[in-house]
């Protein structure tokens, strides 16, 4: 009766796990001959396969407006200095911090002297002489080159000045608008006009914010601490990091305040029924940029084309494309796999 389970182990079990094992080999060759023959087996139901081919689109006519918004402070203009015009001696000062002049109302005075030649001539036995002169006193006057408020008076009586030397300040009390632009929106107001629409939020209703510029952030004064104290721009604030701003004056009459947020509102221009693709085709966005145009074939094509006008979402081209030219919605995306040595086929 031992000689069953002795059979069962040593003979029946192990020629199981052989069945067994070479049922399993005989399906991955199947497997592996079926998928090398490149026949498939059908999908029944589940999602459809996915579409991994570039979108085109045709280019069409259209209206592009570039309107560029952008948030900005309103911020006291900063004071004009008062400079010496000569150099000499302060001989009288005209003004006090805190006093309103016009421009061209007088400042100070400066005093300087200049040397006379001395007087010459013969004594009474005829030998030549020479009589020193007192030097010639000149005064000038320096003028306030804006009006306003005058700040701190930065001289005394009797003190020494040179060309250039700051001697006050005068505070206009007037207010612009000023706003950080992105690199985005530095390429969009290449040609900025001069005014800008500016809207205070509680304020009163949208007005024309004249003579629009760009350039460096410029420190304005506050007023509550005296009209020549110079605060930090909010609109520059960022780190330390530099930027280009957009700069306007605010009307006289307008009641807005330093230090208000407010949404300024650039028109840089208006192109009706041109020739417009979205911005997602174009490689570029100033002046010039590449397409890829998609033939009856599907052979893609790059083109060059002259671009205007863009909004942001679609751009104006103006030369290189005709309407109902079909273009790759998306740029296309560079091959940047990097072949290792020995990497000569898909099996190394």
């Amino acid at each position: 009766m031992s000689s069953a389970p002795s059979t069962l182990r040593t003979v029946v079990l192990p020629v199981l796990r052989l069945l067994v094992w070479a049922v399993i080999a005989a399906a991955l060759v199947v497997l592996a001959f079926r998928g090398g023959s490149g026949e498939a087996a059908p999908v029944s139901g589940g999602a459809p396969p996915v579409d991994l081919t570039s979108p085109v689109v045709p280019v069409a006519r259209g209206t592009v407006a570039n309107t560029v918004t952008v948030q900005g402070t309103v911020v006291a203009d900063a004071a004009v200095p008062v400079r010496a015009t000569r150099a000499g001696t302060v001989r009288r000062v005209l003004v006090e911090p805190g006093e309103v002049v016009a421009e061209g109302d007088a400042v100070l005075e400066v005093r300087w002297e200049e040397d006379r030649a001395p007087v010459t001539g013969t004594d009474a036995d005829g030998n030549p002489t020479s009589t020193p002169r007192e030097p010639l006193v000149r005064t000038t006057t320096v003028r306030a080159p804006a009006a306003g408020t005058v700040g701190a008076v930065d001289v005394l009586v009797d003190q020494v000045v040179a060309v250039g030397d700051r001697v006050a300040a005068v505070s206009p009390g007037t207010l612009s608008v000023t706003a950080t632009l992105t690199q985005d929106d530095q390429f969009r107001l290449l040609a900025p006009p001069s005014t800008a629409q500016v809207e205070v939020q509680g304020g009163p209703a949208p007005f024309p914010c004249t003579e629009l510029t760009m350039g460096a952030p410029a420190a304005p004064v506050d007023p509550a601490a005296g009209p020549d104290a110079v605060v930090p721009d909010p609109a520059a604030a960022g780190g330390g990091q530099g930027g280009t701003t957009a700069r306007c004056r605010v009307p006289a009459g307008t009641t807005v305040f330093a230090g208000m947020a407010a949404t300024v509102v650039v028109d840089a221009g208006l192109a009706e029924d041109v020739l417009v693709v979205p911005v997602t085709a174009v490689q570029g966005s100033v002046q010039r940029g590449n397409v890829w145009v998609v033939g009856p074939g599907g052979a893609q094509e790059e083109r060059s084309v002259v671009l205007g006008l863009t909004d942001g979402e679609q751009v104006e081209v103006r030369e290189g494309l005709a309407e109902g030219d079909q273009l790759l919605l998306f740029v296309p995306v560079p091959d940047d796999t990097v072949e290792e040595p020995g990497m000569a086929g898909p099996y190394g």
